[in-house]
């Protein structure tokens, strides 16, 4: 399986011998966890485990459903055996509890034996489950294979959308990067306007003023946030290049976008950097949506 890959997909797989056949229909949707539903004769129950295990070798995580049909033959070729050393022990017993209890014969007594479990044994209860498994897993085989291929190709479409707003992300952060001076003169500027005008009507310590107009524009730089963000950018890209699931861990980097962003934004009041954080915040759910969907 070639990463990233996407959980969405459908795949049909089907195998047919001279004695017996398989179809098998897998849908997959995105799913925290790893949810299995596998729908398969009740015969055939024994089987439901590999079929499970045989799925978590292609999923890692997502919501699987696994519908397995049998051919007619295998169905319909069932006969019927009668277990009379059974029927004759309920007989008894029967004839017993009527006698015990003075009961009335009943007209029904053989369709009454006949209801009675292991009376009449089908086949299907002992149908050989090693014969069946060496087809079954090849039609589970090619309907994983089909929706392996389909999972590669929204993984690559999801993977070419993000590096595309992953770019857009890295030059609204160099925007942003390239009006920081300018904020931070226009800041200084303004903080020591106001300073000079409370210094006319206030004895005030110049060194100590200096001082805290420095502290004060410090605080609303954000070039550190900046720095973090395009490391987060920087790992998200190499996550997509891994060729294992890395779904879980962009969807925290998102977070971590979401987090520098956010904080930016409280950092800065200008009106253009407002208007890119929200334009950086909208991109990243959208990134996020498309996250949510890859395994």
């Amino acid at each position: 399986m070639k990463y990233p890959a996407s959980m969405t997909a459908f795949g049909r797989g089907e195998q047919l011998t001279p004695t017996c056949g398989w179809t098998v229909e897998i849908r997959s949707v995105n799913h925290r966890f790893s949810d299995i539903r596998i729908k398969i004769p009740r015969q055939f129950a024994g089987l439901e485990e590999k079929v499970k295990k045989e799925i978590c070798l292609f999923y890692s995580r997502g919501h699987i459903e696994v519908v397995i049909t049998p051919a007619p033959s295998i169905v319909d070729s069932k006969t019927l055996t009668v277990n009379l050393p059974l029927a004759r022990q309920y007989r008894d017993r029967l004839k017993e509890i009527k006698q015990e209890l003075m009961l009335p014969s009943s007209p029904n007594e053989l369709d009454l034996i006949a209801a009675y479990p292991n009376v009449i044994i089908s086949d299907e209860q002992e149908q050989n489950l090693d014969d069946a498994w060496s087809v079954l897993r090849q039609a589970l085989l090619e309907a994983l294979e089909f929706t392996g291929e389909m999972r590669q190709r929204e993984g690559l479409s999801v993977k070419l959308d993000l590096l595309q707003r992953l770019d857009l992300l890295t030059e609204v952060g160099k925007q942003i990067a390239e009006r920081i001076p300018e904020l931070t003169v226009q800041r200084m500027e303004t903080l020591r306007d106001r300073v000079a005008k409370l210094a006319s009507e206030v004895d005030l310590d110049p060194n100590r003023l200096a001082q805290e107009i420095a502290l004060i524009a410090d605080k609303a730089d954000v070039t550190e946030e900046l720095v973090r963000l395009n490391s987060h950018i920087d790992q998200f890209r190499r996550f997509l290049e891994k060729q294992e699931p890395v779904g879980r861990r962009l969807d925290f980097l998102l977070q971590e976008f979401l987090r520098e962003i956010n904080t930016m934004a409280s950092k800065i009041s200008d009106a253009t950097i407002a208007h890119q954080a929200v334009e950086l915040k909208n991109e990243v759910e959208k990134m996020r949506e498309q996250v949510q969907n890859l395994e």
